[in-house]
């Protein structure tokens, strides 16, 4: 390197403190977000605890009941993502005024989002546990929580488009502790219906399933007055009727398409990994799910740190910063991997211990021990690929994304788990090794793409 070709020091202190400023954002992001995340997983935790010890069949209609909605759920979370990205591009342009067009085109999408939600839920949700091969009890039990769920569906979407705007603007806290504040709801409506107190019917998984239903809509209706209680909320033209914008509606949906997109595929992938240890056998199932469970409380933390990138890149990509948005995602990106590196070591070492919190069958043990720990090889991956994706989505790259999970998920990973498991015979392990695969296969294609367009915009 030749002396022109060393940075001034001028130019290196100021990029130092470009990347401290990214790295402080980022953990003020990041933090708030994750415990909101982590408060929509105790939700279903304090349901299932509370309706399990109430009688283990009304758990089984619980859970049955849950997991038509969790599939709508995970959908309106990535149909939504538009209303973060677009808040956080229009304060990047300096055009705070805008940030309530953005938020009340959102509004008016999750309404949608929730009311065909609950429709379909409800007409068709029934019929199908009853096409699904269970007995005729299951069905029956589950359909009638299952009806109940449906009705907390527009208050959830319109919950995640507020919660978005939120954090869009940089203001996550407040959504965090109002997600923590509507589980206090939903755990004190559980404890009232579902054995029934105070004189009330025992109403078991139908009283969960109420329980999440009023702790949503508690939610959404806490999160619409903070925000209209808003010292600035006119500022950032919350009351104000916005001009039509054809492009930012455009680019609002086709964010929220794209990221709809991956979500549903990977939900589908994962689901299909259940089916899979289905044909292992019922021990295969029970340690699949405590694998699972481990990786998904890890995941909370990249998917915190995804949304803080997310911003960060969607706040430089609007100033048409395009240093801005390569180090903010190297920040990221950075932050990620010493984190993953750092909790797949815990998880590898820990797994007996962790495994052990779930069960104390030496059966199950036997296989989800193994498991957790070799589900450690695939912690750094898949959260670099979750921020990853959602850094490309801000600095406008919507599809890529999209068609790299298709391909790591559902065309490599699911067929690829089946092949390891059944005929080559390694049974969990080859699922677990199948999910390591197709994790560090998104991860490299979603890094490379992001490279790629850091170059072509150099």
């Amino acid at each position: 390197m030749t002396p022109s070709e060393v940075p001034a020091p001028s130019q290196a202190g100021g990029r130092l403190v470009s990347v401290r400023t990214d790295l402080v954002e980022l953990w003020k992001l990041a933090w708030p977000v994750v415990l909101a995340r982590l408060g929509i997983m105790a939700m279903g935790l304090s349901d299932a605890l509370v309706v399990g010890r109430y009688s283990a069949r009304e758990l089984g209609f619980h859970a049955l009941a849950w997991a038509p909605t969790s599939v709508v759920v995970t959908m309106s979370v990535g149909l939504l993502a538009g209303v973060q990205v677009m808040t956080a591009r229009v304060i990047g342009q300096g055009r705070r005024e805008l940030a309530g067009a953005v938020l009340r085109r959102g509004l008016a999408y999750s309404l949608w989002i929730g009311a065909v939600s609950t429709g379909i839920t409800i007409l068709f949700g029934p019929i199908l546990l009853h096409h699904l091969g269970l007995g005729q009890g299951l069905a029956d039990g589950a359909s009638r929580p299952l009806i109940v769920f449906a009705f907390s569906l527009p208050g959830y979407a319109v919950s995640v488009a507020a919660s978005f705007w939120l954090e869009g603007l940089s203001r996550p806290k407040a959504a965090a502790a109002m997600m923590w504040v509507a589980n206090g709801v939903n755990l004190a409506v559980d404890l009232l219906l579902v054995p029934g107190t105070f004189g009330l019917p025992a109403l078991g998984a139908v009283g969960g399933a109420w329980a999440t239903t009023c702790a949503r809509t508690f939610l959404a209706a806490a999160l619409l007055i903070y925000i209209a209680r808003m010292p600035e909320a006119r500022e950032l033209g919350v009351f104000a009727k916005p001009e039509p914008d054809r492009a930012a509606e455009a680019e609002q949906r086709r964010i929220g398409f794209g990221a709809g997109a991956s979500n549903f595929f990977e939900v589908a992938s994962f689901a299909s990994m259940n089916v899979i240890a289905g044909w292992i056998g019922g021990l295969a199932v029970a340690a699949w799910a405590i694998t699972l469970n481990v990786a998904a409380i890890v995941f909370m933390v990249p998917l915190g740190l995804s949304t803080a990138a997310a911003v960060l890149v969607g706040r430089a990509y609007g100033a048409r910063d395009m240093k801005g948005v390569d180090r903010a995602a190297l920040v990221a990106f950075g932050v990620t991997a010493v984190f993953g590196l750092g909790v797949s070591l815990i998880v590898w070492l820990g797994a007996g211990l962790m495994a052990r919190g779930y069960t104390g069958d030496a059966a199950t043990l036997a296989l989800a021990v193994p498991a957790v720990a070799l589900s450690a090889l695939m912690l750094v991956p898949d959260a670099l690929q979750v921020v990853c994706a959602q850094a490309l989505r801000a600095r406008g790259d919507v599809w890529v994304p999209s068609v790299t999970h298709l391909a790591s998920y559902v065309f490599v990973m699911s067929p690829l788990a089946w092949w390891l498991a059944i005929p080559m015979g390694l049974g969990l392990m080859g699922v677990v090794w199948a999910v390591v695969a197709a994790s560090f296969l998104s991860a490299v294609l979603l890094l490379s793409r992001f490279k790629y367009l850091s170059v072509m915009n150099a």
